[in-house]
């Protein structure tokens, strides 16, 4: 870790003790509380609404795939008085239960203390949820729960605490926080939350992640909606890697990366079988994985045991998309990875992609960082075994707009979107796969 980055989270920690010099700041309590104290609210990714009374039911999303979706929630007490908030969802791709202030809160005096509430799991087995607050315009930070949730189903009320630390960041105000708490769902799931507090006294709680390492640790993906098929995806391109060799036709090229690579198998089918099948190529693509799962990935044997001429690389998007991660911690996983391919695959010429445009417009915030991170990882090339290509203006419109019509979530590419890709990569793609060894 640099001076810099140490003396700045140093002095966030600890703005607390001057912050408080004049008179100490008593803990925040969110639940219980009267039903007017914090503005409630529950959503998806769609509309949203607030918890005035004792319930509230939103209609489902207007997309095909989730109409048969529900979500509700109730408050649990009485005498206007809210003890607890019970939240019930099914099948959505992102829900929430916010609890917003309605006027700026100052975190700065607790940013050495806790973040506790008591969660009751009544049905969580296709679901997951991460604790979240901000920390500035614009600026939500979450801690993923999944496991500690999971593991208390059906058992009651269970404590949960997190140092507030774990929502610390360069560059984060606590100054003017109207979120102090929420809890984003996905998939299915029954919870209750109550006794919801702030501390500024540090007290004993579950770990998180060091964010200033995260991206370059190895990790399995433990997003709910990947826990059930992402091992057995890994399994499966073990399988399918040991196929290829015992036929006599080892991969001569491999891509390597998330959901996008991924739809190689998928929306990029026909571009892929005309163009990499009689390469044998190999699509080492899983959808919503970081720099760090990448890393897991390859040091449990995904490109052991070949030698490929070319391994295509793109990673990046889901550290910025999840994380809003710093440019220069996402780099910095993705540098780990071009060193890692290069240890197991000596022989091979990596071509290490930057990360695709996101968002339609150019001054979308998410496209702002991958441009960050392309700017930083264009720099591991060494113009002998390591070579970067930017292809990001074949995929956009002239005005930097990104279409629709390429990118139809404007995140993931169509069959046209994955045929821009593969004619603009194709004359440095050529050159690489020509390469003598």
């Amino acid at each position: 870790m640099s001076a810099v980055r140490e003396t700045v989270l140093t002095a966030l920690l600890t703005t607390s003790v001057f912050s408080a010099q004049a008179q100490a700041a008593p803990d925040i309590t969110i639940l219980p509380a009267p039903a007017s104290a914090w503005r409630t609210v529950v959503g998806h990714w769609e509309t949203q609404a607030e918890l005035s009374g004792d319930s509230v039911v939103l209609p489902a999303p207007t997309a095909e795939y989730a109409r048969a979706s529900t979500l509700g929630a109730s408050a649990l007490g009485s005498g206007g008085k809210r003890e607890a908030v019970l939240l019930d969802w099914k099948q959505l791709w992102s829900a929430t239960l916010r609890f917003e202030s309605r006027q700026p809160l100052d975190l700065r005096p607790y940013l050495g203390g806790t973040l506790e509430f008591d969660l009751d799991v009544a049905e969580l087995g296709q679901g997951g949820v991460r604790a979240k607050l901000a920390c500035g315009d614009g600026c939500e930070r979450g801690v993923n729960l999944i496991a500690p949730a999971r593991a208390a189903t059906g058992k009651g009320w269970q404590r949960i605490a997190l140092p507030l630390s774990c929502f610390v960041r360069e560059g984060a105000d606590f100054s003017k926080v109207r979120l102090p708490f929420a809890l984003d769902t996905t998939g299915t799931g029954r919870v209750s939350v109550a006794n919801v507090r702030i501390t500024r006294e540090a007290r004993p709680g579950l770990a998180c992640p060091d964010y200033r390492t995260e991206s370059v640790t190895p990790a399995m993906l433990d997003e709910s909606w990947a826990v059930d098929w992402w091992l057995p995806r890994h399994k499966e391109k073990l399988a399918e890697k040991r196929k290829l060799v015992d036929a006599g036709t080892p991969p001569q090229i491999v891509f390597i990366g998330d959901s996008i690579t991924q739809g190689w198998e998928k929306e990029g089918r026909e571009v892929w079988q005309r163009h990499y099948a009689r390469l044998n190529g190999l699509a080492l693509g899983f959808g919503g994985d970081r720099t760090e799962n990448v890393l897991w990935r390859l040091q449990q044997g995904e490109i052991d045991g070949i030698a490929p001429k070319v391994a295509v690389l793109m990673i990046g998007t889901n550290n910025t998309g999840h994380r809003a991660e710093n440019p220069a911690t996402t780099a910095a996983g993705i540098k780990r990875l071009v060193d890692e391919i290069r240890q197991r695959l000596p022989q091979t010429q990596v071509l290490l992609l930057a990360v695709f445009p996101r968002g339609e417009k150019p001054d979308d915030f998410l496209r702002g960082i991958n441009e960050r991170v392309n700017q930083l990882i264009a720099g591991f090339a060494d113009g002998k075994t390591v070579h970067f290509l930017n292809i990001n203006d074949a995929l956009l419109n002239a005005d930097g707009t990104l279409g629709k019509d390429v990118m139809p979530d404007l995140l993931h590419p169509n069959e046209k979107g994955y045929g821009l890709w593969q004619r603009a990569m194709a004359p440095t793609l050529d050159k690489l796969l020509a390469t003598p060894r």
